[in-house]
């Protein structure tokens, strides 16, 4: 799966979660997300990305996906 799928996948969790009014919780809903709906080579790949400069990602997303890893 191309690398600009995945970051927009990531951004839609993370604005779905968003509305969350405590931005941790928000956090972790999108980090068990990506741990029960990602399979394990998407989610290397955006923890990958996310390392190298995460260019596209919201910062929510960025947090989650820091978490991962």
């Amino acid at each position: 799966m191309k690398i600009e799928r995945l970051i927009k996948m990531a951004n839609d969790i993370s604005d779905f979660f968003n509305a969350e009014s405590d931005k941790e919780v928000a956090v972790e809903g999108i980090k068990n997300h990506l741990l029960r709906s990602w399979e394990p080579r998407m989610r290397q790949a955006i923890i990958a990305y996310n390392q190298e400069n995460g260019l596209g990602l919201s910062e929510l997303a960025k947090t989650a996906i820091t978490r991962l890893g």
